[in-house]
């Protein structure tokens, strides 16, 4: 269901809006990638508790 929504809707508004086209079940792999992309580093994954289909991100850009 979720992939389905985000090929539907969330890839296609992004998509509209001159974004990656991304959805919303694009992975850590990729998510860290575009954050290295980014310039940010020390990447720190998270579990959300009571919440199995999301993490949180914590990382920071060099000063």
């Amino acid at each position: 269901m979720l992939c389905a929504i985000s090929a539907l809707h969330c890839m296609t508004v992004s998509l509209a809006h001159d974004g990656a086209g991304l959805g919303t079940v694009w992975g850590e792999e990729l998510a860290r990638t575009m954050l290295a992309g980014a310039g940010f580093v020390d990447v720190e994954v998270h579990d959300v508790p009571d919440d199995p289909m999301n993490v949180v991100y914590v990382t920071h850009k060099p000063v």
